[in-house]
């Protein structure tokens, strides 16, 4: 049995449980809402795990590509069977460290921020007398969307501003070490409106297009980005997309007729969607108290665990699911630190609870673990528990040591 109370018993808690089966159906459901000739990548960010990786790769369905962000995420690609040479490599802050390991894996394809990291990948690239092969993300100097969280049209470590490119170009096209091979967008994320979805990546497919016209940017290659919404610690289940495929093919077949022969090749990019509602965290409660007035049912995890993007007004505050039966009651839902912001749910509605029951928050696939405050008061991680088909498939634990090197300095 793989239910909440039976993994807790056998493995304790905080414990978070990733269903593979439910990750292999949200693959399932955005490959159908994409055209058939669109590749996908799966953002590690959202949850390195291998094996939750490994099932986005595996089975006769389509397979996802890898975007990585850092070398830790390109080896739990590789871990997962991923290629290097077919992975793709972003981020504002890539080092020469970095940037040397991930050629030196065989990484061939590199997202790149400004003039200055194109130069990066370069000397890279020249260093291992490669190759690389770059997309230039794109700030587009406009929006056409307000849902979601905004990722353009304002200033930004991502991406090169739009207007600044005609200018820009011939330099960005005699880095040493590079071959400019397309163009990278990312305009917004958990986006549940389809048509705010559609007029974000109509925006990114005809400026895409203008942009290769009037400056010459190669087009082999375009990653329209992603967006595509799933609830975030909340009961509900992920955006649908019913219009979304026929309208990008439209949007294609008016911008860049020859997409269907692969000029260009076309990707999209999720994380969320992918795995969001594929992972749940089951907590115990430790502790009930009053406080004048005032009920707080304390747990086992907190922002430690879960949602530590949430302080920054990054994530939602949660709600919960509960194994125990109860009449609802207002309460606040708080972790085990030592800090007053440690709460998952401020007065929302509880169960009568007591020290012992679980209490499970749902759809917690993406930006779970990684995404946490893991570090704050030395506290374990959570085990992590993958099961398929009603099996527990692999139980693991993430592990925080700190590295000494001898420095010959007594006490050092």
């Amino acid at each position: 049995m793989t239910g909440p109370q039976e993994l807790a018993e056998r493995f304790g808690t905080p414990l978070y449980v990733y269903d593979l089966d439910r990750i292999a159906e949200a693959r399932a459901a955005l490959f159908a809402a994409l055209p058939e000739e669109f590749e996908l990548f799966y953002a590690l960010k959202a949850n390195p795990h291998p094996e939750v990786a490994r099932a986005l790769r595996a089975g006769p369905a389509r397979a996802c590509r890898a975007e990585v962000s850092s070398v830790g995420e390109l080896a739990a690609a590789i871990e997962a069977g991923y290629p290097p040479d077919e992975c793709l490599y972003t981020g504002p802050g890539k080092t020469a460290a970095e940037l040397d390991e991930a050629v030196a894996a065989g990484v061939r394809l590199f997202s790149v921020e400004s003039l200055s990291d194109l130069r990066h990948v370069g000397a890279a690239a020249t260093g291992h007398g490669v190759f690389a092969r770059c997309l230039l993300r794109v700030n587009s100097a406009s929006a056409s969307a307000s849902t979601g969280i905004r990722m353009t049209g304002r200033p930004s470590q991502f991406g090169i501003d739009s207007e600044t490119l005609p200018g820009l170009m011939p330099e960005l096209s005699s880095v040493l070490g590079t071959r400019i091979v397309g163009a990278h967008f990312f305009t917004m994320s958990n986006a549940a409106d389809e048509l705010s979805l559609i007029g974000e990546f109509a925006h990114a497919i005809e400026l895409a297009a203008s942009l290769h016209a009037e400056t010459g940017l190669p087009l082999e290659f375009l990653d329209i980005g992603g967006g595509f919404a799933s609830p975030y610690a909340v009961r509900g289940e992920r955006a649908t997309y019913d219009k979304l495929r026929t309208e990008l093919a439209r949007l294609l077949d008016l911008h860049l007729p020859r997409w269907r022969e692969a000029s260009p090749s076309i990707a999209c990019e999720s994380g969320r969607y992918l795995v969001g509602g594929g992972g749940s965290l089951v907590c115990r409660v430790v502790n009930v108290k009053a406080s004048r007035g005032r009920r707080f049912v304390i747990l086992d995890a907190g922002i430690n665990a879960v949602g530590g993007l949430s302080g920054l007004g990054r994530l939602l505050p949660t709600a919960v699911e509960v194994d125990a039966a109860a009449h609802p009651d207002v309460g606040s839902l708080v972790g085990p630190l030592c800090t007053p912001g440690d709460i998952l749910g401020r007065d929302i509605g509880l169960p009568e609870l007591a020290p012992g029951d679980l209490v499970t928050v749902p759809n917690v696939g993406a930006y779970g673990v990684t995404a946490s405050l893991l570090g704050f008061l030395s506290r374990p991680a959570p085990t992590e528990v993958v099961v398929a088909g009603g099996e527990v498939v692999s139980v693991s634990r993430l592990e925080q040591h700190r590295a000494y090197e001898p420095t010959g300095v007594a006490g050092g």
